[in-house]
């Protein structure tokens, strides 16, 4: 189904937002180049690992739903909260609606 599909090419894009999202944050909130480097970077990278250890498709180490949706919840919701702390709130709101519509549909197709 081409909406299957697109769902799943909408969930890839808000995991990259996430890590922009997550960037922005650290560049605008650090403090002097050597912190806005790691918080800018560090942060982001931290992020992707996690999600590709435990979170993404073809994770390492699969998690019971429980435990995978709590993942997804703080996964997904930092990015949200780094948005709103960097002074971007509208962004935050518009993020986290897409978050919360694509896992829905997720849910509902079983992907």
């Amino acid at each position: 189904m081409i909406l299957k599909n697109i769902n799943l090419v909408i969930r890839f894009l808000i995991e990259l937002c996430a890590l922009a999202s997550l960037g922005y944050w650290g560049f605008i909130t650090g403090k002097g180049i050597v912190a806005k480097f790691f918080l800018g970077i560090g942060a982001p990278v931290i992020l992707a690992v996690i999600w590709g250890a435990f979170g993404s498709p073809k994770a390492a180490v699969k998690l019971s739903l429980p435990f995978h949706l709590l993942l997804e919840l703080i996964i997904f919701g930092i990015p949200a909260l780094a948005l709103y702390a960097a002074g971007k709130p509208q962004l935050a709101w518009i993020y986290g609606f897409c978050v919360v519509l694509n896992r829905t549909f997720m849910f509902i197709w079983k992907q």
